[in-house]
């Protein structure tokens, strides 16, 4: 078991490392924006960044998919299969970013309507948006190969490809805004300039992984064998990413139109989940890549014994942050925002916030467990029921004439979206063993 623990830290620990690094990115835009003289460009980074994540989240199976079916071609000790995985991944994810570039004019105005910014900021908006989105093959691409590397038993080289990026985004915006005087568009240039030299570095980074052996295979090993396993598992990922996008922006949505107070403080907690999900996913990264390994390779035993080691720790963790978080909630707050009905607002739904990591954790962890053994269509299943339970809650409202369709309260919302995450975990752990037992067949 403490070799197992071993494993599971030396995986999680850099996943983890990465994942904390990416609000600073957010972060330095938003300093560099905030320094251009008018709040728009603010809104426009704000609303910008949203819009291309929709986009991007759309296609986050590139790595999870890739993961999967990696880890269990690793543990099989098949490199053709391997090497027909980084092809394939790689290959979608281009043509995806082709496909995007092609159609970013409906794909922009779409999401603009559905957001519905102020006209002023939709300028700047679409300014932003046209630029950083050529980047679109470079960053799926990255996914891609990161997604590769976490199967092939590595997040080391994942997380030197992400704080690589980020260090490279925020040199070449302070030089494209600062120094070459591009203003607000010199942010967008060097997201698209990271992102593209961030490729380089991925793909360089796994041709000194392979040590010399071959990291592609011929046409032919990609059109056959394995092929509909494939898309598959990457189809079932999709339509669970947008069940996971519509939750989301309803959550968004919902506390929009209960005001700015409100969506003030859901801002604030909803930060607070990002930020234990950056500890879960992980986890749920190592989950990916042992449980997958054990599981190709037919290893039942380990594989056991590293489903249980991972379920104790994020029971740990999922108790540390609870008990942070119910306790200390107003004092994180505190570091966020000064505003003091904000603050009164954060404060009065402790208890949800409190419940958060305890009933979200199993989502994630067990996800990892899903993605390992490659059976996606059941994490489909379970996010898309899941999602239903969450509109039902959050917008049905039941009374003595009938029901009717609209936002009910805040503590609706809240209890909505801990229900959707509580249940998605809930199906996954009770079909789990016998997912296993139906899989390996």
């Amino acid at each position: 078991m403490r070799d197992i623990n071993k494993e599971i830290l030396r995986l999680s620990v850099p996943a983890i490392v990465s994942n904390v690094t990416v609000p600073l990115l957010s972060l330095c835009d938003t300093a560099i924006s905030g320094h251009l003289g008018s709040e728009l460009y603010l809104a426009a980074i704000a609303v910008g960044s949203v819009m291309l994540n929709v986009v991007f989240w759309l296609f986050g199976f590139l790595r999870a998919g890739t993961t999967g079916l990696t880890a269990t071609a690793f543990g099989k000790g098949d490199d053709l299969s391997i090497r027909k995985v980084f092809s394939r991944s790689l290959g979608i994810a281009f043509t995806a970013g082709v496909c995007i570039i092609l159609l970013q004019l409906p794909i922009m105005e779409l999401l603009l309507r559905v957001i519905q910014a102020e006209e002023e900021v939709m300028d700047y908006v679409r300014r932003y948006f046209r630029i950083c989105i050529f980047g679109a093959p470079a960053l799926l691409g990255v996914m891609s190969i990161s997604g590769w590397f976490v199967g092939m038993q590595t997040t080391a080289y994942p997380m030197a490809i992400s704080i690589s990026v980020n260090v490279i985004n925020i040199a070449f915006s302070f030089l494209f805004v600062f120094g070459l005087g591009l203003g607000f568009e010199g942010v967008a240039w060097g997201t698209l300039c990271a992102n593209w030299i961030g490729l380089a570095i991925a793909y360089a980074c796994a041709v000194r992984f392979r040590r010399g052996k071959p990291l592609w295979c011929g046409v032919r090993d990609i059109v056959r064998g394995g092929v509909g396993k494939f898309f598959s598992v990457n189809v079932h990922l999709f339509f669970r990413s947008a069940c996971i996008i519509c939750v989301s922006l309803g959550v968004t949505s919902a506390g929009a139109r209960l005001g700015a107070l409100t969506l003030a403080v859901n801002v604030i907690i909803m930060q607070l989940f990002q930020f234990f999900s950056f500890f879960m996913d992980g986890f749920a990264f190592s989950a990916e890549a042992l449980v997958g390994r054990y599981f190709g390779s037919h290893d039942m035993t380990t594989l056991r014994s590293t489903v249980k080691a991972l379920l104790g720790w994020t029971l740990l963790m999922s108790l540390l942050f609870s008990a942070v978080y119910a306790g200390g909630c107003g004092l994180i707050s505190g570091l966020l925002t000064d505003s003091g009905r904000v603050l009164e607002g954060v404060v009065d739904l402790r208890v949800w916030i409190g419940l958060i990591p305890l009933l979200s954790s199993w989502a994630f962890i067990y996800d990892g467990f899903y993605v390992g053994i490659t059976s996606t269509k059941k994490m489909m299943y379970a996010t898309f029921f899941s999602t239903i339970v969450f509109y039902i809650i959050a917008f049905v409202d039941y009374g003595v004439d009938g029901f009717c369709i609209g936002v009910r309260g805040n503590g609706y919302l809240w209890s909505a979206f801990l229900s959707y995450l509580m249940l998605r975990g809930a199906i996954l752990a009770a079909e789990w063993k016998r997912t296993v037992e139906i899989t390996r067949k």
